[in-house]
């Protein structure tokens, strides 16, 4: 990969796209990962002003502490570049306790995992509200386009996705070109959405080299029975949840209704 000339495609893409929409900046969620490490210092290169927003809930000390480095060394590079702290967790308890107290739904932490990226979700569009800025979403190819892995409507609502046509391992290349700090480069990715030590590859089954390679074999068109061993367990599990999904990547269903019955 070409990184100097990706790295200028996306600051220019992101320049021309803020200019057309004439709005007046950009506002992205800073968690202490990777993809939003790169996605905001884009950003920054494009001159536009930047609002660097920490939202945590009930986050692990490591995952603030990367995240408040990453702000600070962005703000000595760059003078367009603001931030704010919003600490969710009150937002997050209260929401928690008006809802019917569940103890036996095996989904229910998964469902407060999303309720975590929405609240996030409604605090970028807050101050995107307020400044006519962009929010600039954070998500990469395999994880928008391959198996699915963010929030509808959490992490997935956005008005602009730079990076989204780019592997994990494009996004590391990018940020060590860029300037990521090296806690975050060395750190394992995770969504942060549990309260919890669990990584992305815990909660996926598989490494983004592997769903990588996955996602390579499906644009060939190579099914499992293709492979043996770990690369079929891979592959299986990436089609698995690639194909559940698509409700993440496709259009919200519209029912059409006959012409012939609005007369």
């Amino acid at each position: 990969m070409q990184v100097q000339k990706v790295t200028d495609h996306l600051v220019n893409w992101l320049t021309s796209y803020a200019q057309n929409a004439k709005m007046d900046g950009f506002v992205v969620g800073v968690s202490g990962g990777i993809d939003s490490g790169v996605t905001s210092i884009l950003c920054a290169m494009t001159g536009f002003p930047v609002l660097c927003v920490e939202m945590p809930i009930h986050q692990a000390t490591s995952q603030v502490n990367r995240a408040k480095e990453h702000i600070s060394q962005l703000k000595e590079r760059f003078s367009n570049v603001s931030s704010h702290e919003v600490d969710l967790t009150p937002v997050f308890e209260g929401f928690k306790s008006q809802t019917p107290e569940v103890t036996d739904n095996t989904l229910l932490d998964l469902s407060l995992a999303n309720t975590r990226a929405r609240l996030r979700m409604t605090t970028l569009y807050y101050f995107a509200g307020l400044k006519r800025y962009l929010v600039c979403g954070t998500g990469n190819k395999v994880e928008d386009f391959g198996v699915g892995f963010y929030t509808k409507y959490g992490d997935g609502g956005v008005d602009i996705s730079p990076i989204a046509d780019l592997m994990k391992s494009e996004v590391y290349k990018v940020g060590a070109h860029i300037g990521v700090p090296s806690a975050i480069m060395k750190a394992a990715p995770t969504d942060g959405l549990f309260g919890d030590s669990r990584t992305d590859e815990d909660q996926i089954g598989a490494s983004y080299d592997e769903l990588e390679w996955a996602m390579e074999m499906q644009e060939t068109g190579k099914d499992a029975s293709h492979f043996e061993g770990r690369k079929r367990t891979v592959l299986e599990l990436y089609l698995k949840l690639n194909k559940a999904n698509q409700h993440k990547m496709n259009p919200i269903p519209i029912c059409e209704i006959p012409e012939e019955y609005k007369v």
